[in-house]
């Protein structure tokens, strides 16, 4: 690490000490880049800390009524980190551990996830404490449209496109859509994305991030010579990720006999492969008690109480329910139980230590989720080509752009993890690819 790079850390330390998941994103990205930044027109220009500190950040309250008449305050953020390359774009999260530290490390790690699909589009990221689990249709919308009606003037197609997130499907994007039409007077159709078939919605885009997810395995495979015909998969989480990753694999050969809640961790050891545990997993999700234990229960498979999967042994792990999901203890049983490929779905899954632990290890090949979960961004981006256009693709077409869309950003990687000297590390790769794609679009717009 340069001097230079040192003091941008450093200094973040001390201006963001209570904000740890945007300090350990923001620092693991730094010691990626490393060998990229060199460059003294980086010092010069200060770059970096622009790169590292968002371009502005709104925070708002959202008042709403429930069922019984009583009035609730909710927190709202919205942070657009950076736009050298695009509109800002990034994901809204309803959950109560919305902070403002989540949402900025949600919207680093979605700018440089952006860069790489080769599409113009910046980087953004918001949400709410809100905790939709438990609630009625009517106060999700009751919240939504107070929610909007706060965000509205910050957004827009060629200014701030929000998506979905954890607690926001395509029911709530409905909902913020609806809302913004109103309170503009506007059919802005690329102002959000994520949006129902019916008004604007891209075909595939609630399977995307799981399906680039396996895609970009895919690509890891066929440079060892592999498949994904035979291989046995964990997996974390049983939302859009988790989903879409189940059914991509199971198409490709694969088989995830995994998932997990909050309650623990359900072990199929048939895989989730069919049609009928498909549309289970969607029906878990909307019945809102985020329970797992429902699929062992409808299945009649093992459910293993306060527990994760990495116990599990298997060819192939993938996390994709939260940020820090992951400890060291977890990733000893990981190279304990022979896996052989580890590939991040959810955005920061790992814990730093764990993660470096990984990545280290001679016995697995590691990606980052900047790369690999850069399926649902690019499905988001498409549909905004599509609003355009006033076109819809087929799904076969949007799932063959997305394939190559992964592919680009897997061979993205690799180049620059080996223009540096940096053998196979596809997480470096990934930073150092991005980073060096916006920094020249910086450069070039000048201060």
């Amino acid at each position: 690490m340069n001097e230079y790079i040192a003091r941008v850390l450093e200094n973040l330390r001390r201006q963001y000490a209570n904000e740890p998941e945007y300090l350990q994103s923001v620092s693991a990205w730094l010691e990626m880049i490393g060998p990229a930044a060199d460059d003294p027109r980086y010092e010069k220009l200060d770059l970096i800390t622009r790169m590292v500190e968002p371009e502005r950040m709104f925070t708002f309250l959202i008042p709403w009524v429930d069922d019984q008449g009583v009035t609730h305050t909710n927190h709202g953020y919205r942070v657009q980190f950076n736009s050298a390359i695009g509109p800002y774009k990034g994901g809204l999260r309803f959950h109560p551990s919305v902070t403002p530290s989540v949402v900025k490390f949600l919207g680093f790690e979605q700018t440089y996830k952006n860069a790489l699909t080769g599409l113009p589009i910046g980087g953004a990221a918001g949400g709410a404490d809100f905790n939709p689990i438990g609630r009625s249709k009517r106060e999700i919308m009751r919240f939504c449209q107070s929610f909007m009606f706060a965000l509205y003037r910050y957004i827009g197609a060629d200014t701030d496109v929000p998506a979905g997130d954890i607690g926001v499907g395509s029911r709530e994007i409905g909902y913020l859509y609806g809302a913004y039409k109103r309170v503009t007077g506007r059919a802005e159709s690329s102002a959000l994305t994520g949006k129902g078939l019916t008004y604007g919605g891209s075909r595939i885009r609630q399977e995307a991030a799981g399906f680039g997810t396996v895609y970009f395995l895919a690509r890891m495979l066929e440079r060892q010579g592999e498949t994904l015909e035979g291989k046995r998969i964990i997996a974390s989480g049983f939302g859009n990720m988790s989903w879409g990753v189940c059914r991509k694999a199971a198409e490709l050969g694969g088989r995830v006999v995994t998932l997990s809640g909050p309650d623990g961790y359900i072990y199929d050891p048939e895989g989730v492969s069919t049609q009928e545990k498909y549309d289970f997993m969607v029906q878990m999700r909307y019945q809102g008690d985020d329970r797992v234990e429902a699929y062992a229960e409808q299945f009649g498979v093992e459910f293993y109480p306060g527990k994760k999967p990495w116990e599990v042994p298997a060819d192939i792990a993938i996390p994709c329910a939260t940020q820090n999901e992951l400890t060291v203890d977890d990733a000893v049983m990981i190279l304990a139980n022979g896996v052989r490929y580890y590939v991040e779905g959810a955005n920061m899954p790992a814990t730093a230590e764990a993660l470096r632990l990984l990545r280290l290890s001679p016995k697995v090949l590691t990606a980052g989720a900047k790369a690999s979960g850069s399926g649902g961004v690019a499905v988001s981006a498409l549909e905004m080509v599509q609003n355009s256009l006033r076109y819809s693709w087929s799904r076969k077409e949007v799932d063959a752009k997305l394939r190559g869309i992964m592919s680009s950003i897997y061979d993205a990687s690799a180049q620059a993890a080996e223009d540096y000297g940096l053998g196979y590390d596809l997480i470096a790769g990934n930073d150092i690819a991005a980073f060096r794609k916006i920094a020249e679009a910086m450069i070039a717009q000048g201060l």
